[in-house]
């Protein structure tokens, strides 16, 4: 026989605080977990010290251009549109907003297919998949910064 779990029973919000004696001000979060698309994730408030840098990123693998922009829209919203598909929000968060074919892509044994296509994708903000697709597969394109 099956069993059925709900959603909440899987998903509870674990929010700590600091209290007496600690490097925080009693009563100021410390940390908190959240789910983005089925992942757990747990953030922690180590103090107006520690800054994010983009030695931790958050990549975003979009299977359409309708996603990336869909994506890049909402979270470079209030922060800074970098290089190459990635971003930092509002936060300062470094995100990645790529095409799921990416990693195929990289991974491809012919060098000059790649190579052509991260040509592209270096002299872009957003990526745009067809463009890189193009520059894939040789195909005549002109380049837009977008």
């Amino acid at each position: 026989m099956a069993t059925k779990i709900s959603v909440k029973q899987k998903i509870t919000p674990c929010l700590w605080r600091y209290g007496d004696n600690s490097p925080m001000p009693k009563g100021t979060v410390m940390t908190v977990t959240f789910t983005l698309n089925g992942q757990e994730f747990m953030a922690l408030n180590g103090g107006p010290a520690f800054k994010f840098n983009e030695a931790i990123s958050l990549m975003v693998n979009c299977d359409t251009q309708k996603e990336i922009d869909h994506f890049w829209k909402k979270l470079s919203r209030g922060g800074t549109e970098v290089q190459c598909g990635w971003l930092k929000d509002k936060h300062g968060l470094a995100w990645q907003i790529v095409p799921s074919i990416l990693s195929k892509w990289l991974k491809h044994k012919d060098n000059e297919k790649k190579q052509r296509m991260l040509q592209t994708l270096w002299q872009m903000k957003k990526l745009d998949i067809k463009k890189l697709e193009n520059a894939f597969e040789g195909n005549h394109y002109v380049l837009q910064q977008t």
